[in-house]
This record gives structure tokens, sequence and C-alpha cells, in this order.
């Protein structure tokens, strides 16, 4: 049995992940290379040489992350300092003028500012939403597609391996941003994508003290893509950050299926509540998207988005959070929310949350969001406790002061 494989668990596989064959007195997670240059005698042909190129650091996490995201096959990963830095480095290094692509227009909001380069480098930038696997329709002739699913913030989803069936029948390439599932939610590779990306900022992480990003391939001719432009443009992760992010990933299954559990709880609590409206969260059996996102995803994620009655309604709302940070970003341990029209790129009303559910005890968190939501309404309500009851094969809240 090898954590490589498809044979063991997601908890086992995340706490072995990229862990190098045991030498004894050494440790079993070697701590972070620090190094701008490697010993080089005669002709350059080990694995490292320079610090920009190749780190052994780097190299333990991006064996890790490849064995979560494609568990016993052979995928290359590399690391970046952030997420654009991974987004940038497979569209810039799969695109030259006179191509096209295919974006979402309900993507996440520093899209459009890689828009705006690509298109002065002479690159065609088609659109269309995420729901309905509208990107079919601007497809043709594409060079490259890029899905992000579900989206940042809507969190719509679109069906993986029909728009890559179709993409590669029109010749184009496809790439997946999975910032919001992370490989323990949604395998874009098994689906039929030739670049999974994320942010691992967010939920690979998991704690919010750490930017990082990952693009993985099969190809290795793509990746090599890939890895010669983060040498060109030095869009490389910190050793530090690199070793921390390999740690957390440790506890990655753990931190998923509380965070996951809880962004449920929330969500059905906030389904019974009048002022709230436009409620998506892709594991509710009701959401739009649950049809096509249980087909694909292993895991909903730890997102959940809703609307307010109006701006005001909703800074009382997180105001009123004592729980929540209100904090961009999301996937971390510790549950934050924000309205997401104070940053002006998302087309989303005035009164829009997005909310991040983190680690902590569901009866906890949902009590304070229904507190919340009670003062910031007028209604006045105080409660402390809120309990999960099993009734009938249904959860029952039932609040208590």
């Amino acid at each position: 049995m090898s954590v490589g494989d498809d044979t063991v668990g997601d908890g086992t596989r995340a706490v072995r992940a990229g862990l190098p064959e045991p030498v004894k007195y050494e440790p079993t997670l070697p701590g972070p290379v620090f190094a701008a240059h490697f010993h080089l005698p005669g002709e350059p042909t080990g694995p490292y040489t320079y610090g920009r190129d190749q780190n052994p650091t780097w190299t333990h996490l991006e064996r890790a992350i490849g064995e979560l995201e494609a568990p016993g096959e052979s995928v290359e990963t590399v690391a970046f300092a952030s997420g654009m830095a991974a987004v940038s480095a497979v569209l810039f290094s799969q695109l030259k003028a006179g191509d096209a692509v295919v974006l979402p227009d309900d993507g996440y909001q520093a899209l459009p500012l890689v828009r705006e380069r690509l298109e002065a480098y002479g690159i065609e930038v088609r659109t269309a939403p995420t729901g309905g696997d509208a990107q079919l329709s601007v497809l043709d002739g594409a060079q490259l597609l890029w899905i992000e699913t579900p989206s940042n913030p809507g969190l719509d989803v679109c069906d993986v391996r029909r728009l890559a069936e179709a993409a590669h029948a029109a010749g184009a390439l496809v790439a997946v941003d999975n910032t919001l599932a992370t490989p323990l939610g949604q395998r874009p590779l098994e689906l039929g994508a030739d670049f999974s990306v994320a942010s691992d900022t967010k939920g690979m992480t998991g704690h919010g003290d750490i930017l990082l990003g990952h693009v993985t391939c099969r190809d290795a001719q793509l990746a090599a893509g890939v890895r010669r432009w983060r040498k060109v443009v030095g869009a490389i992760p910190g050793p530090m950050e690199a070793w921390l992010a390999h740690r957390s990933l440790a506890t990655l299954q753990l931190r998923i299926e509380r965070q996951c559990a809880n962004a449920l709880a929330l969500a059905e609590a906030l389904g019974g509540r009048e002022e709230v409206s436009g409620l998506r969260y892709p594991g509710l059996a009701g959401d739009p998207s649950h049809k096509t996102a249980s087909l694909q995803m292993r895991r909903f994620g730890s997102v959940v988005s809703f609307v307010l009655p109006d701006r005001g309604h909703a800074e009382r709302f997180l105001g009123g959070l004592r729980l929540v940070d209100d904090a961009t970003s999301f996937g971390a341990v510790r549950s934050s929310a924000e309205r997401r029209g104070r940053w002006g790129g998302d087309a989303v009303p005035e009164g829009f949350i997005r909310f991040s559910a983190g680690a902590e005890d569901a009866d906890d968190l949902v009590a304070d969001v229904l507190r919340a939501l009670d003062e910031a309404g007028g209604g006045g309500g105080s409660f402390t406790h809120l309990r999960a009851h099993q009734t009938g094969g249904c959860i029952v809240w039932r609040l208590s002061s």
C-alpha cells in the first residue's frame, strides 16, 4: 500500500503526501532549504543549480500536491508565489498573439485585470457565464478554455467533463481553477482538464497565513512551459512558505471535512430566513448546481453565498458577528465573511455576502450568524446555543437562549 496510489483514504494521503524516503536520524519532513545557489562543479546536470530554478523544499511540496491531485498517476506540479502567479503562468505560457481564450465572465475579480493584459498582447478574449455550460457557445476556434467551478463568488457550477470533451474536440486546451473545491473536493485532471490550477492561499493551506499557488499537469511538455514561465518572471515561492504549506497539507482532510459540514449546516439554517435571498451552496439539494456538482465533486467546499436586503443590512450583519472575521479570502480554519460589493469588481448586489465556513463548532457558528441576522434586522433576538437534531432523516436546528 502506498499513498501514491488510490487505495488509501484522503486523510492518510494528506498526512503522508510528498514525504521523502526515511533516512536514519533525519526528520520525516526536512526543514526548509534557504539557498540562492548550490555547489555546482563541472557540468550542471543535477536538479538543483540556482534558487530561481528549483529548490528541494519545493520538490517535496510539489510531489505532495501531485499525489493529492491525481493519486496513482504520473503528474507534474509547479508551485508559485501566489494563486494569481499560477493563473498567469498557464495563460501566458500557452497563448500568443492571434490566439483566442475563453474565460468565465463571473469568475474571480482579478480575471478582468488579466484580460486587459491578454488583449494588450493581441490575444482575443471571449467570455460567458459558468452556469449552463455557457462557454460552449464561444468555444469555436479558441486555443484555451478557462473554467472556474464552483465560480467565485457566485458558486455556479459547470460540467467539466462536457466542456473538456468539447474543447478537446475543437483543438483547445482546458484549465480548471480548482481553488474553491481543492483536490479533496474535485479532481479536474480526472474530469478531463489539462491543467488543474489553484490559489493554495485558500483551502489547501487553510490558516490564512501563506500566499501560494500551483499548477498540476499530466503532460510533461505543458508543465515544462509553465515551469519556464515561472523561471522567466521569477514568481517563485519562498522556501519557508513552501515548507509551511507542506506541513499544513497534513491536516487538509480534517479541515475540509469540518468546513464542508459547517458550510452545509449554515446554508440549511439560512434557508429559513426571510431576509436572505439568492442563497447558494452546491451541497444543498435544492441548489441549481447541485445535480451537476454531485456528479463531479466529492465534497462541496466551505463557501456559502447569499444576499441581504441592502448594503446597510449587510454591514450591520457583518459588524454583529462575534465568531467570524470580516475579511476577504476564504478556506481558512477561522470563519470569515465579507460584503463583496465593497471591492467593485464583482457583478453582485450591494447586500451580497460571501461566507467562508471555518472549523468552529457548527452549533456556535450557526448561532452566531442567526443572532447577527436578528440584530441586523432589528429583531433583537439573543441566542446563545443552537443544536442539531435528527428527525426523520432531516436535520432540524433548535435555538435556546
